[in-house]
């Protein structure tokens, strides 16, 4: 698939940048929709993504630079090429859950609330987003004979973007059922970071551009963490509202 959606003017706007916009703004609308039943106002979560947004951004290319950094310290005009791809969601939610720590407490909110009402629209993101690595022919998988594979470079590997993207979106799907079931706040963020890291830990082993950190891979690092931390903390929450009842 060629990587070039359309010129204008000779300007190459690519497939990768017009899926993230579009994840950004369909879950803009879909965060919105949401603010509303939660009680935040909708200015209020644009002031939040106006910040939280671009702030994502960059800390999903600093993490994949850092991790990624004996080739760009040999081509440190690489560093701010992010057309060709090189965002790590790692990095763009970690930024992003830093500014709302510093949103929130600004703006007198609860932090969880706020998380999990854009909880769905981060992972809706993650779906619509990894058929950007489709459309650069990255992210994919180790040589494989299953016969939904995909030809790279000729030889037929597994499309890993696909498994991830397909995921995420049945993630999405139960987090939009489940949330007003949900009695706990900060529990649908908490499941979200959860069920997320569970799939990303075991489709990252079939990848061949893994982020490494010596003989690991980071993102089976961080989800292993994730899942750790994000289990700890809803088991926790949990009983905490329990002793409420």
């Amino acid at each position: 698939m060629d990587p070039v959606a359309f010129s204008i003017f000779g300007l190459e706007v690519r497939w990768y940048g017009l899926l993230i916009a579009m994840a950004v703004m369909i879950g803009t609308l879909l965060a919105m929709k949401e603010a509303g039943r939660k009680g935040i106002k909708e200015e209020t979560l644009i002031d939040f993504l106006l910040f939280a947004v671009p702030v994502a951004i960059i800390f999903a290319r600093l993490y994949y630079v850092v991790f990624s950094w004996d080739y760009y310290s040999a081509n440190p005009g690489q560093i701010l090429n992010v057309r060709g791809g090189g965002l790590a969601i790692h990095g763009a939610v970690i930024g992003g859950a830093l500014v709302a720590i510093v949103f929130t407490r600004i703006k007198k909110l609860k932090f969880w609330t706020l998380a999990d009402v854009t909880a769905p629209s981060l992972i809706l993101g993650q779906a619509i987003g990894r058929w950007g690595n489709f459309a650069n022919q990255e992210a994919h998988g180790g040589p494989t004979d299953l016969p939904w594979g995909i030809m790279v470079d000729g030889v037929k590997v597994h499309p890993t973007f696909l498994y991830e993207s397909l995921w995420n979106l049945l993630v999405f799907l139960f987090l939009i059922w489940y949330r007003k079931k949900s009695k706990v706040e900060g529990e649908i963020f908490l499941l979200y970071v959860i069920l997320y890291s569970v799939a990303r830990f075991l489709i990252e082993g079939l990848r061949t551009d893994s982020l490494m950190l010596g003989p690991f891979r980071v993102a089976q690092l961080i989800s292993v963490l994730t899942i750790a931390v994000g289990g700890a903390v809803l088991f926790s929450r949990k009983k905490a509202a329990e002793k409420d009842l």
